[in-house]
């Protein structure tokens, strides 16, 4: 399909309500099948990692407008990450019928669409790395069923591609175990500093070279990107919302690339917080429904670790954390080498073949790692222990303590002066932007 926009709305302040989205998005769906031609839909949301991006709320729509026989699959873009419970499915989907949901195997339920060669990486990668790269979506995308590929998701700082979605809903939400390795090790030895929260990046290079040469192997894909913001405490009184709630600033719907560079432009300024003075304390929440993880929940490392002060502390609050890994096999690998800083986990990748075959949790490892600049403090709640939490490389922190002295209901997103005087600056979800200094972002 050629470039089509059929909605590009927002701004910094705007608070999009589910009315305007309902309707903005059931007429760019209604133009989106009328020019795509025949065949059933394969909707392609996140999971319940990203239930604050309206995509559960648009694939009700989709089942609403099209009805299930238009529809071959809901496929969330799992990626690596444990399949949703019935639960989470209620609570994400709540409109669409259980069995319109399928489950994607990144490691075995995979097609190959081609291979970018050696030579363009090394030269995208400036060098960081030298593979090839293989083009792997779910057999599902290759149904000979299908008219439209409807991707939903929320654009927002990443720290393997520097923006999320777009094609990396594709590539790596729908993408195979080499894919998935690959790339994440290259956007990890090119250097997570230098690539979050901008939108060109080599790893999104990667990505949208492998569009470029395979799309026609593909249905039509409908882009449906959100950009998302936290309200602040005036902003959620006004709305009569709970403080900290999420406010969609921003829809984008089209065809191309087009639609991803102004959500990208959008959620730059939505998303990125840029600090004039580097925090000595930061204090992170991870909601019990959303991080169970270190896998996930060291978003609050990811996203925080350009904000933090030299000899500074993470302290992150994480009372569901039950386990590091989404699957055993991954869990296996962070319990035996750790968070580990990066020289050191390239050595492991050069000389551990366990590690060099799982290079997506090798780049999770490093991204994970205070470098000695600063240290994680994680204070899990009853499931996992603190010997866990130490050998993984943490620093281990009382819940209970840190839940009394640091009142998650009480703080306010950004700064806030403890009644003792200790200045702290507290994020609520990590994965709704990225903080950093601003020095130090604009040197990266």
């Amino acid at each position: 399909m050629e470039t089509v926009i059929y909605a590009a709305l927002g701004g910094e302040g705007v608070d999009l309500s589910a009315r305007v989205l309902d309707e903005v998005f059931s007429r760019a769906l209604a133009g989106a099948v009328a020019d795509a031609g025949k065949g059933r839909a394969l909707i392609v949301p996140p999971d319940v990692t990203r239930f604050h991006s309206m995509a559960g709320f648009f694939t009700d729509i989709c089942v609403r407008e099209l009805g299930a026989d238009r529809i071959k699959a809901v496929l969330p873009a799992l990626g690596t990450h444990q399949p949703m419970t019935a639960a989470e499915l209620a609570r994400m989907f709540p409109a669409t019928p259980a069995g319109l949901v399928r489950v994607h195997d990144w490691r075995n339920d995979v097609v190959e669409l081609g291979r970018i060669e050696e030579d363009w990486i090394r030269d995208v990668t400036g060098g960081a790395v030298s593979y090839d790269w293989p083009v792997q979506v779910n057999r599902m995308l290759r149904d000979a069923e299908l008219g439209l590929v409807v991707s939903i998701g929320q654009v927002v700082p990443h720290e393997v591609i520097g923006m999320a979605n777009h094609t990396k809903n594709i590539f790596v939400g729908c993408g195979g175990k080499e894919a998935i390795d690959k790339s994440h090790f290259a956007g990890a030895a090119y250097g997570m500093e230098r690539m979050m929260g901008r939108a060109d990046t080599p790893v999104r290079a990667m990505f949208d070279e492998g569009f470029r040469r395979y799309h026609n192997d593909l249905p039509p894909v409908l882009w449906v990107l959100t950009v998302v913001g936290t309200r602040s405490d005036a902003e959620a009184a006004n709305a009569g919302k709970p403080r900290g709630s999420a406010a969609v600033r921003g829809l984008f719907i089209g065809f191309g690339r087009e639609c991803f560079e102004k959500a990208a432009a959008l959620a730059r300024k939505v998303n990125v917080d840029l600090l004039d003075e580097a925090p000595k304390k930061v204090v992170v929440y991870l909601e019990p429904e959303e991080f169970r993880t270190t896998w996930l929940g060291n978003k609050a490392v990811y996203r925080t670790r350009m904000a933090i002060a030299d000899g500074g502390e993470l302290l992150i609050m994480a009372p569901a954390l039950e386990r590091f890994g989404e699957d055993k096999g991954v869990d296996a690998l962070i319990r035996k080498y750790g968070y580990r800083p990066a020289a050191l986990i390239r050595e492991k990748v050069n000389a551990e073949p366990d590690l060099a075959e799982s290079l997506s949790a090798a780049a999770h490892l490093i991204h994970g790692c205070g470098e000695g600049r600063f240290t994680v403090r994680y204070c899990p709640g009853h499931a996992i222990s603190r010997a866990e939490i130490e050998s993984v490389g943490f620093e281990w922190g009382d819940l209970a303590e840190a839940s009394a002295r640091y009142d998650i209901d009480r703080l306010s997103l950004g700064w806030n002066t403890m009644d003792d005087g200790e200045r702290i600056f507290f994020v609520p979800n990590p994965a709704m932007g990225l903080w950093a200094e601003r020095r130090r972002f604009e040197a990266a």
